[in-house]
């Protein structure tokens, strides 16, 4: 029961930084101190940022990749559809997906 509580703990200074960082605006420098002011010690602080840092970066590469697959199957679906001589000319879709693509690449 107690390794629960600690696990508990953790997970909520956690989500505190990443509440501070993600939704906050804070920097890495700004969340540390408000930890320690929390009455975290530093080196702990400097791990959980650490941390919290390392999981928003791989999520904002994750969506960036997302981005740029779903970006390119729209791209190349309106092209191919468009030169299928079906009548129509989806602009929508091929401008719709080269900005969603770039705007992966950039990201990424």
């Amino acid at each position: 029961m107690e390794q629960n509580e600690s696990e508990k703990a953790v997970n909520e200074i956690y989500n505190y930084a990443a509440e501070l960082m993600v939704n906050h605006k804070k920097g890495p420098e700004q969340t540390k101190g408000i930890l320690v002011e929390q009455g975290l010690d530093e080196e702990s602080a400097a791990v959980v940022v650490a941390n919290v840092e390392d999981q928003i970066r791989a999520a904002k590469k994750e969506r960036a990749n997302k981005d740029m697959l779903y970006g390119a199957l729209w791209c190349a679906g309106g092209t191919i559809a468009t030169l299928a001589d079906i009548g129509f000319i989806f602009w929508g879709a091929i401008v719709f997906g080269g900005i969603q693509f770039f705007k992966g690449l950039a990201n990424a």
